[in-house]
């Protein structure tokens, strides 16, 4: 099984599916917003096309309205392996949400069990305060944490405090307890990686495109449901700007602006978590190399592990 990791705008996605095609593969997507039904514009899903040719799996899995767990996720790709090993494919999976990466590589962490009492004082202390207020807190206890979580993300940033207060420990001394080193199935992995100037000339490209391409309309129409979308989505990067912009706070030349800022930093927050993963084969891309070119590098590298 091969796994292709790498930062927002990488490039990994068309790495995969070419891949996939290569050697008769399905893939699975390994990504905390693709799994939300009409978002498709902000979060780079394959097109139409590409999902016909070959077999995605964990896309589209629950409504905007839900919420989304690092145990279901965990499920959704046990079922995917499985489903795809007994049809007599090739497992490809990518993604850049880095916990959801460490969870399928190592099981997931032994961390305290909820304490809804503490949650429950927390989002009451959201209300009265904001989100980035918290998120400061956290900060202060645990700047790990506090730079991979999205000031706008109240679930996480909730969940990081309540372990804190719980154990004493920032939730990272627990992340690093992923089954130690020992992998749960064997596993080849890719990491593809830009010169960081490349690497931000992609997401800046990328928030203008996504924006041409009608990412409004699609807020527009998700704020317009019946029920509100999840706070788990609406913080996704594209639609938090988009959303603010159509409430008037921002124009939409500046929410443009902070979708490339607020990438960014996304993708320096997934370089801190790559490096603490084990094993990777990691490969520097040049910008003019075509996916194609990349995937025979890819499979040398896994031709070479399997001797």
């Amino acid at each position: 099984m091969i796994l292709i990791l790498g930062v927002t705008a990488s490039g990994k996605g068309a790495v995969a599916f070419e891949l996939a095609r290569k050697i008769g593969g399905e893939i699975i997507s390994i990504d905390s917003m693709k799994v939300y039904r009409r978002m498709d514009i902000g979060t780079a899903k394959p097109s139409r096309e590409r999902r016909q040719a070959i077999r995605h799996h964990i896309l589209d899995v629950i409504e905007p309205q839900e919420s989304f767990s690092l145990d279901q996720f965990l499920r959704h790709a046990d079922e995917a392996i499985g489903q795809i090993t007994a049809a007599g494919k090739q497992v490809v999976a990518v993604g850049g949400t880095a916990l959801y990466i460490k969870a399928l590589l190592y099981g997931i962490f032994d961390g305290p069990p909820a304490d809804f009492a503490i949650r429950k004082r927390l989002k009451a202390q959201i209300a009265a305060e904001s989100t980035q207020a918290l998120h400061r807190r956290l900060a202060e206890v645990d700047k790990e944490a506090a730079s991979r979580i999205h000031p706008n993300d109240a679930r996480r940033i909730i969940r990081a405090l309540e372990v804190y207060e719980l154990t004493g420990k920032p939730i990272t001394s627990f992340q690093t307890q992923f089954g130690a080193d020992t992998m749960r199935r064997d596993w080849t992995i890719i990491g593809l990686r830009r010169p960081k100037a490349g690497e931000n000339g992609r997401i800046n490209r990328r928030a203008k495109r996504i924006v041409e391409e009608g990412l409004v309309d699609e807020v527009k129409g998700l704020l317009a449901e019946d029920e509100p979308l999840s706070k788990q989505a609406s913080c996704a990067i594209g639609y938090a700007e988009i959303i603010q912009h159509l409430q008037g706070r921002l124009t939409l030349e500046q929410a443009v602006e902070r979708i490339k800022v607020n990438s960014r930093r996304l993708a320096k927050a997934q370089r801190t978590w790559f490096k603490t993963f084990h094993d990777v084969n990691w490969l520097d891309i040049e910008e003019e190399e075509s996916a194609a070119d990349v995937v025979d590098r890819v499979l040398a590298i896994a031709d070479a592990e399997q001797k």
